[in-house]
């Protein structure tokens, strides 16, 4: 700083950093300050202050309005220790968006000037600065005062990032909470950070209590809310009530300045509990908020800052119940939820009473909070004691138990010498108000300057309560030593089992992979002799020859250029299926299957049911025969196999379309979905390749496959990334676990035929892109005098003459209207059929008056005919008023249809349709034309790079014309400036990115199929638009109108994605792009062109987006989808374009997300656990059953069929014995077994944890013998009563007990017998030994370590 301070002593200078907004004149974030340096002053040279500080923050805005105000502060000590203050000036840094930022060690010699302005920064905020600031009158700079700083990245800050809040500035000398304090060699903790050891800690038994009563407390939530909701709507009563739809609570790790971690949702359910009373000996059951399952908390840190917040959120909804609850008819989604949060604890786990079980009272009311919500209030405690008013608000209960991270199994000890014994305290919770007001209102996220003073969290305000136990549960260890390891005397191995050191970390039983290479493999010969004697139906060819078999394994390259040429341009594409292998072999499942899959532009094709039918004479074999269903659900032997064909005929093609989909069959892999037809599970995805259909000059081929059925398994918030979606089995994604679940044989044919007609041309026209006025598409063609009609008087230029009334429906109400009223002035009701039928009746009755002779000069006769005379003169008089009336519309109709061209425009999704209109200024003076079009997906192109770039695309040869077009000044369409008699060319695009998001009812198709014969004419059905675009010149008087109607094509799906999420949440991931060589469709581009990736959706209720990446890096795809409510499926459509103006699409994918209820689990490998869910009936009676993804680990009861009555509740009680640790997911359906309907769904989120090892052994098996080795181990009851104990093992393949149980007296020892099953290949693997009790609760766990050598 130079020049600022000149002549003042005995003053120091501080610099304060703020963040502020340009546009919205607003400071955020926290005001970060120095330290007070002196100012040191040189004869003759100016004044100058040195900070040598380093600040750090980040931030995800990457605004350029973004800005750090830098101030200057003066500090002055005055008599009796106070100071004064002065703001000397200050500057404004600018955060550019596409400002460069250098590497740290490169910012010394990236040294920039900041001037400084007269006054403070609170000048920013007056209203006459207006953007750009530093061009303001008002600013003033300080002559010869600056200050030298440099802007650079920090990469090691992404390492705490999650401790700091996100826009807050902080230096190198601040205690994060988290980070490694600093030490005296290092004094700048930020510049290399360090985190602090993380802990895992388990909450268990959670249980939250809220007084009087839980029932009592509800009561008045719901009748308040209700009351203030009438208050709102000002009514007295409206028939609806609030009802409680769920109770949530929300769980996380604080640090004092932001939540280190996404916090923890879980759902609490009402249940009895038993509390130990004070003064009572007896337990009490008392109704409190459950959590069945556990809580698993990680990045925790030993720091006394750090603790651990809840929050209780209750979900409501608006119902018609009369008893506060749902009724049957109505929904829980017919209103909108909404949450409010009712109460909230911290609790530090460093600071608490040494002991497991832990109570904390809850708070509620204005009191500030963590994350800042609003509260419900808190119940009067006016009259309360003191003890009295810290339990009002509610308690929570829960067991803690925690471990380092790093040193996983060894439980973390917490020191009781330095803790005291905790009470509850009013003056804390006191302080934790106090300490927020200190803190502004911009200032409020992280409370930093408290964490810079003090060493307790500022939130630690509620401290937990010991409870008073009179049993103290003392740990007991089995001693089992290597004595008690002994042979029994029916086994016949010597040796013993040796024990080894206790090893802590446990590695994971990895599930095998699918295999890395081709998942398509040639049918072997066994197979095919096997499957030749079935039966299946043969291809064969127009002369009844047998089609050519093309071997996968000798066919390497293709020529289009000889499928171009081929006479036979018509192909009928046949697909086979034969046969399905269950993998493992020795499964049970499945028993019947069904297919899903797209072809070209065809439908999405979902097959019937079929069979698996294992013949006589394959006893011996795994393969099953797909055989369709008879009426009775047995399998049709006659005619095994299901065949589909699918006839692409050239005269159904629109032109260019038979190149285009031979580049399909040589490129593209068909993607085919095996769906359990039973559980209306997904088995997996098989992939073919179509390139063996190509002909190339044969009558027919045909070829046959071995498919793998891979199924995939996506981890949560992990990007997947695979390297070549066009060949399938070669992904090798991150996050993405596969596994082959069957084999599928298929057998593929192409059988050429002639064309019906003459096929068009294979190219289109380059003048077809061209409209023109005058080329005879116009939609009028002259009156009834013309020249034309006068030659063409057949078809549609011919009329029958028919009756206004029943041409116009406003002329026929009328005259029908006064049809009603009859001579005396009444209306008759009748409707106009009546009126008709009496006009006919009164007709007949006057001929047969004639036909008999009756005197028609009557007098009653004469006054009938006279009134009827009056009627019809005055109905003509109606008529000819209302043709004068619509006189000038009909005129100006006929008028516009004069000017009017009709155009054809045949779209497809997500492709650019470029074409040309020929705009003439018919008159002999100028003209600002105004090209009005309302419809979004039609535009003009005003871009005349963007115009350039479809010329070059379709081969237009038309002039292009620079800044043709006139859009700016608040212009709503562009506008054109026309030349007497000029004419111009008008260049149009339409794009469409809707499509049908239909999702057909998940099973398998009812009966047979309705044909399998398909052919790619177009459905008459096929939906249509027509847009109209007008001309129009300075009077609003139309020059030219175009009618463009627009008939979609099918497209076709390059990739198909299917996600299982749960309800009612957000799916979010990220897709990672094919290297561009691989992608088809892609368009050839210098290899040094800048290729952006661009992205569109055909729902716009879906996020999607990618980011610009440097050259040769991967490009990522992210998406985000808001999930419905069980069993919903979401379908849409993702198009990923490699051009800059979106034109052709290079991949479009197909996107399922299947919506379903979630359940969290927590347990242990190897115990039991047991849960029930809730299964309601719908409108009728259902035969349904209950299925599952993964029968080896989770059980259901009622396992068999069971009925479903309408409108009730039934539990499905289901149990878990996991086999393996980790975090995986597990399906479970309920289908009707009679429609094949799908009923409910779950998502079941297991999260399985290793149980502590109490002994490990080794034991080597050699390969090759075939036998297994039989050992035994020993187990003492450690217990002083009989006991009896289960056995249960991770391995049930590999380990096998002599007997499952066994029951022990107090201290008797039994032997274990366990069989190994030999090795095949070499290898270790490691298997728990499980020792449960009578409530499968696990006892003692035992790891051996195999290896096989």
């Amino acid at each position: 700083m130079i020049g600022l301070l000149e002549g003042v002593a005995n003053v120091q200078c501080q610099l304060r950093l703020t963040l502020f907004d340009t546009t919205y004149s607003h400071f955020f974030g926290r005001t970060w300050k120095s330290c007070p340096q002196p100012i040191k002053r040189i004869h003759g040279q100016p004044a100058k202050v040195f900070f040598n500080q380093a600040v750090y923050f980040h931030t995800s805005l990457n605004c350029s309005h973004i800005a750090i105000i830098v101030e200057v502060v003066a500090i002055a000590k005055i008599r009796e220790g106070n100071e004064q203050i002065l703001s000397c000036g200050f500057g404004i840094l600018h955060l550019r968006s596409k400002q460069k930022l250098t590497s740290d060690s490169a910012k010394n010699q990236n040294v920039k000037r900041l001037s400084l302005y007269h006054g403070t920064p609170r000048a920013l905020l007056h209203p006459a600065l207006q953007d750009p600031i530093e061009k303001n009158e008002f600013m003033t700079l300080i002559e010869g005062s600056n200050i030298f700083y440099s802007l650079s990245s920090h990469p090691p800050l992404i390492e705490i990032s999650h401790l700091i809040p996100e826009n807050i500035l902080v230096s190198g000398t601040d205690a994060i909470p988290g980070v490694v304090a600093p030490s005296k060699t290092t004094s700048n903790i930020l510049k290399k950070p360090s985190l602090m050891k993380t802990i895992t800690c388990y909450l268990e038994k959670l249980s939250l209590q809220l007084y009087p009563t839980l029932e009592k407390f509800e009561e008045e939530l719901v009748e308040l809310l209700n009351a203030d909701r009438l208050l709102k709507n000002d009514q007295v009563s409206d028939g609806n009530t609030v009802v409680i739809q769920e109770r949530r609570l929300h769980v996380c790790v604080h640090n004092g300045w932001c939540y280190v971690q996404k916090p923890q949702v879980v759902v609490l359910i009402p249940g009895m509990i038993k509390r130990k009373s004070v003064n009572l000996s007896k337990s009490l059951p008392k109704k409190s908020l459950v959590l069945r399952s556990h809580i698993q908390l990680k990045d925790l840190v030993k720091h006394p800052m750090y603790c651990i917040v809840f929050h209780l959120e209750y979900v409501f909804s608006s119902s018609a119940g009369i008893d506060g609850k749902l009724s049957s008819s109505t929904s829980s989604l017919d209103k909108m939820a909404y949450m409010q949060t009712l109460r909230w604890a911290v609790w530090n786990p460093f600071l608490a009473s040494d002991t497991s079980d832990i109570t904390v009272a809850l708070h509620g009311g204005p009191s500030s909070n963590p994350s800042n919500l609003l509260v419900y209030k808190s119940p009067s405690t006016e009259m309360s004691s003191e003890e009295v008013k810290q339990v009002e608000s509610g308690t929570i209960t829960f067991r803690f138990s925690c471990r380092l991270e790093k040193q996983e199994g060894s439980t973390y000890e917490r020191s009781t010498a330095s803790r005291k014994s905790n009470r509850f305290q009013g003056s804390q919770h006191s302080v934790f108000r106090r300490t927020l007001s200190d803190v502004s209102e911009s200032q409020r996220g992280p409370l930093t300057p408290f964490s810079q003073h003090s060493s307790v969290s500022p939130w630690y305000s509620v401290t937990s309560l010991p409870k008073r136990t009179t049993l103290q549960k003392q740990e007991r260890r089995d001693s089992i030593d290597k004595s008690d390891l002994t042979d029994g005397p029916e086994f016949q191995a010597d040796e013993h089992l040796q024990e080894l050191p206790f090893t802590p970390a446990q590695v994971p039983i990895l599930a095998l992979r699918s295999e890395a290479g081709r998942t398509t493999t040639v049918v072997s010969r066994a197979a095919l002799a096997q499957m030749h004697g079935v039966g299946f139906p043969e291809i064969l060819d127009d002369n009844n020859e047998l089609a050519t078999v093309i071997d996968p394994d000798e066919l390497s390259n293709f020529n289009l250029q000889r499928e171009k040429s081929d006479n036979l341009q018509c192909n009928e594409i046949i697909l086979q299926f034969l046969a399905f292998g269950r993998v493992p072999v020795d499964s049970l499942q499945p028993r019947s299957i069904y297919f899903t899959f797209q072809f070209y532009r065809f439908p999405p094709m979902t097959t019937q049911q079929l069979k698996l039918e294992k013949m006589d004479n394959t006893k011996k074999s795994s393969l099953f025969i797909l055989v369709p269903l008879n009426k009775n659900g047995t399998g049709n032997l006659n005619s095994p196999g299901l065949e589909l064909k699918f006839m692409v005929e050239p005269s159904n093609m629109k032109e260019g379309e038979q190149r285009w989909f031979m580049q399909y069959l040589a490129m593209q892999t068909l993607q085919i979905d095996v769906w359990d037809a039973e559980s209306l599970l997904l088995i997996g995805t098989a992939a073919v390749e179509l390139k063996y259909l190509l002909r190339q000059g044969r009558t027919a081929v045909q070829v046959s496959h071995e498919l793998a059925v891979i199924s995939t398994e996506y981890a949560p918030d992990v990007p997947m990334a695979f390297s070549d979606i066009t060949k399938h089995g070669t992904v090798k994604p991150h996050g993405m676990t596969t596994l082959t679940k069957g084999r599928l044989h298929m057998r593929l044919g192409n059988v050429g035929h002639p064309p019906k007609r003459t096929e068009k041309s294979s190219e289109p026209a380059p003048q077809s892109r061209i409209i023109s006025s005058h080329a005879g598409i116009s939609s009028f063609s002259g009156g009834s005098l013309s020249v034309v009609n006068s030659k063409r008087l057949i078809g549609h230029n011919t009329y029958r003459a028919q009756r206004l009334i029943d041409l116009d429906s406003e002329l026929a109400s009328v005259i029908f209207a006064r049809a009603r009223i009859d001579a005396q002035g009444h209306q008759d009701l009748d409707s106009d059929a009546d009126i008709m039928r009496k006009r006919k009746l009164q007709r007949m009755m006057a001929v047969r008056q004639l036909e008999s002779g009756a005197d028609l000069k009557s007098k009653t006769h004469i006054l009938a005919k006279h009134e009827e005379r009056l009627h019809h003169e005055r109905d003509l008089q109606i008529v000819d008023t209302y043709r004068e009336r619509i006189k000038m519309e009909s005129i100006s109709k006929m008028l516009s249809q004069a000017i009017t061209t009709q155009y054809t425009l045949y779209a497809t999704l997500g492709n650019a349709e470029f074409f040309e209109f020929s705009l003439k200024n018919p008159y002999n003076v100028q003209h600002t034309v105004t090209i009005e079009c309302e419809h979004p997906e039609l535009s003009v192109i005003v871009n005349s790079r963007e115009w350039k770039y479809f010329k070059n695309l379709t081969k237009t040869l038309t002039p292009l014309e620079e800044d043709m077009f006139h859009v700016e000044g608040g212009v709503q369409f562009p506008q054109i400036y026309l030349r007497p008699k000029e004419t111009v060319q008008i260049p149009f695009k339409f794009q469409t990115f809707s499509a049908d998001h239909s999702v057909a009812p998940q099973g398998p198709a009812d009966g047979r199929l309705s044909k399998k014969d398909f052919d790619n004419q177009q459905q008459p059905n096929s939906p249509h638009k027509m847009i109209e675009v007008s001309f129009k010149i300075e009077n609003q008087k139309p020059i030219a109108i175009l009618q463009v109607n627009v008939e979609d094509q099918p497209y076709v799906i390059d990739q198909t994605f299917r996600f299982y999420h749960p309800e009612l949440t957000f799916l979010k991931k990220s897709i990672r792009l094919a290297p561009l060589q691989a992608l088809s469709g892609m368009t050839v581009q210098s290899p040094n062109s800048d290729i952006q990736t661009h992205v569109r959706c055909s729902d716009y209720n879906i996020i999607c987006e990618t980011r610009k990446v440097a050259v040769n890096e991967p490009q990522d795809v992210f998406l985000k989808v808001a999930c419905g409510p069980s069993p919903e499926i979401k379908k849409f459509f993702v198009i990923v374009y490699m051009d800059p103006w979106l034109a052709v699409p290079v991949q479009i994918w197909q996107f399922y997300i299947h919506s379903l209820q979630r359940i969290d689990v927590n347990c242990v490998v190897g115990e039991l656990t047991q849960l029930a869910l809730v299964l309601r009936g719908t409108q009728t009676v259902r035969k349904v059953a209950a299925y599952t993804s993964n029968p080896e680990e989770l059980q259901i009861v009622p396992s068999d069929v069971f009925l479903l009555p309408p409108h009730t509740v039934k539990d499905l009680h289901i149990g878990l014995r996991p086999q393996k640790e980790g975090d995986r997911n597990i399906y479970l359906n309920v289908v009707d077994v009679d429609f094949r309907q799908l009923v409910a769904s779950w998502l079941i989120c297991l999260t399985c944890r290793q149980p502590p090892i109490s002994k490990a052994f080794e034991i080597f098996i050699p390969i090759g013998e075939g036998r297994g080795i039989n050992k035994r181990i020993s187990y003492t009851n450690p217990y002083l009563n009989k006991k009896k104990y289960f056995l249960q093992t991770n391995r049930p393949d590999l380990l096998q007990y002599k007997e499952d149980s066994f029951e022990l007296r107090g201290g008797e020892t039994y032997h274990i017998g366990l069989r190994f099953a030999p090795g095949q290949n070499p290898g270790t693997e490691e298997i728990l030994i499980l020792i449960n009790d009578d409530t499968e609760k696990n006892e003692a766990t035992y790891c051996v370590k195999i290896t096989y050598q």
